[in-house]
């Protein structure tokens, strides 16, 4: 099954949801309008998007004269697609660089770093791994796994290490293996935490410093779509503190609301730079917008 495949497996909940309103017997009227908006709101856009996307379909249909559901859905795939900012610089394929993620426990950073090092790996890229979550043995554990599979170097610190130190270790080894890509993950951290976010800061303060000009410093939210709303408010709070370059949403395929990542795209404008809808190493990809919002939609 291809990636695409598994995207549209992953929001067929949402996409079904959405069919009930597109099939209710093919008038467009006004309650059609309204459960259309309905709809997006519940499926996570929230009421500010939804209205726009709804007025401009609306007013769409009626220059247009739109009034099947292929051609209805076609002009919401665009739309939609219209609300996720363009990637100007892909950290993971623009080389070298080093790439920081951040993220709250569970969102899946660990899994994550370990299927873009397999990846890169397999491209050719010389990577290195940075474990600085020094305070989760799993952690380190797991990407010991991950490392050996793809056949990189982890580098990391005895645990509760602090983490900017790590950080800086990793960046001395990385230059000794004259690597293409690093790929660092940090602790897990409630957003909500001031001190917690501060010290994130710092680690991102020394490693950019330590990096130079030489290696460009890119800091990724990896964020689990299931969490909804709170994934917005994560999202928020992490590019307050840490001004961030892009987004990861993972585990698509675990619920009905697709459309937090339209949302998180038009609140925040970062661009999301992979998806994932699975455990395995095929199940991570990169963010094609027309292709997701095809899959969150449904085309005949």
């Amino acid at each position: 099954m291809s990636f695409t495949d598994r995207l549209k497996d992953g929001l067929r909940r949402s996409r079904e949801t959405l069919n009930e309103i597109f099939y209710m017997g093919g008038e467009v009227d006004e309650q059609f309008w309204e459960d259309l908006e309905d709809t997006l709101v519940m499926g996570d856009m929230g009421a500010e998007v939804a209205l726009s996307v709804v007025d401009d379909l609306r007013d769409q249909a009626a220059r247009e004269g739109l009034g099947t559901a292929r051609s209805l859905k076609r002009a919401l795939v665009k739309r939609l697609e219209g609300e996720f900012p363009q990637v100007e610089r892909d950290p993971f394929d623009d080389t070298p660089s080093v790439v920081l993620f951040v993220g709250i426990n569970g969102a899946g950073k660990t899994t994550t770093v370990g299927k873009l090092a397999s990846v890169a790996h397999r491209q050719g890229k010389r990577v290195v791994i940075g474990g600085a979550d020094t305070f989760r043995a799993a952690a380190i554990e797991q990407l010991e796994v991950w490392a050996k599979r793809a056949a990189v170097p982890l580098i990391t610190r005895e645990r509760g290490a602090d983490a900017a130190s790590v950080c800086y270790d990793v960046l001395d080894r990385a230059e000794q293996f004259r690597a293409d890509l690093v790929l660092v993950d940090t602790a897990g951290r409630l957003h909500t935490s001031d001190e917690l976010m501060r010290e994130l800061a710092k680690v991102v303060s020394v490693t950019r410093k330590r990096a130079g000009e030489d290696w460009p410093v890119s800091v990724v939210l990896v964020i689990d779509a299931t969490t909804g709303q709170n994934g917005l408010e994560q999202a928020r709070q992490f590019n307050d503190a840490l001004d961030l370059d892009g987004l990861i949403v993972t585990k698509l395929d675990g619920t009905a609301k697709g459309g937090i990542a339209v949302r998180i795209a038009h609140d925040l404008q970062l661009p999301i730079l992979r998806i994932g809808v699975g455990e395995s190493i095929e199940d991570l990809d990169r963010f094609d917008a027309h292709a997701f919002c095809e899959a969150l939609v449904g085309q005949e």
